[in-house]
């Protein structure tokens, strides 16, 4: 089903976008909503009439979005939240949080516009990126720094191996141990087995002093 966006909507388009979309996601949520209107023929030469006069006016926009992206790319925004004693976060970081950082540094910008990277790895302390949708086409990208809001924890400590990794390594390396042992003939056997010999070259001399006096 064809939408024209009165809204932008991340991952769907920008506002007098006309986009395609599933019918139960237009008339279920977007439409209800007030965030799209059908895209009939009577709204689309509307569109098309408002976009020709608007026209002149898109240059200076994403002149001034552009401004905006270069501003954004050198921004670090500290977020501070409550860790364990070997850094993991407790909770989550969210792009309400980003834009609240933001918003403290002089950036409204639109959660809604705001994804960060790898939000499912964000699990510790450390350095993160974060997306910004500014304007059709132009995107901004923002450092965001996790840290202890208590200012104890400073860097994340490796937890230790598994006990079950160890106790595995180390039945490798007895039966590795039993096997180079069991390669290597005992003393007790090297023995018997000299012992078996000198019998039977005393039986071999044996039958030729019998053979030499007959």
């Amino acid at each position: 089903m064809e939408v024209i966006l009165k809204e932008d909507i991340r991952r769907v388009g920008h506002k007098d976008d006309l986009v395609k979309v599933k019918n139960g996601y237009a008339n279920n949520y977007l439409i209800p909503n007030g965030l799209a209107i059908a895209a009939t023929e009577s709204a689309k030469k509307v569109l098309a009439e408002n976009t020709r006069q608007r026209a002149h006016k898109e240059a200076k926009l994403v002149a001034d979005a552009t401004a905006l992206a270069e501003k954004l790319n050198v921004v670090k925004v500290t977020i501070p939240t409550k860790v364990s004693a070997i850094g993991k976060i407790y909770g989550s970081v969210n792009n309400i949080q980003v834009a609240d950082a933001l918003a403290k540094q002089g950036f409204e910008i639109d959660r809604r516009k705001i994804e960060i990277k790898d939000a499912d790895k964000l699990t510790e302390i450390g350095v993160y990126d974060a997306k910004i949708d500014v304007y059709k086409n132009v995107y901004a990208s923002v450092k965001i720094e996790v840290v202890d809001e208590e200012g104890k924890v400073t860097e994340v400590v490796k937890e230790a191996a598994p006990a079950k990794v160890k106790k595995e390594k180390k039945v490798k390396e007895i039966k590795a141990e039993e096997g180079a042992k069991s390669e290597k003939p005992t003393a007790a056997e090297g023995e018997v087995k000299a012992e078996k010999k000198e019998k039977k070259e005393k039986k071999t001399d044996k039958k030729e002093e019998s053979a030499g006096e007959k």
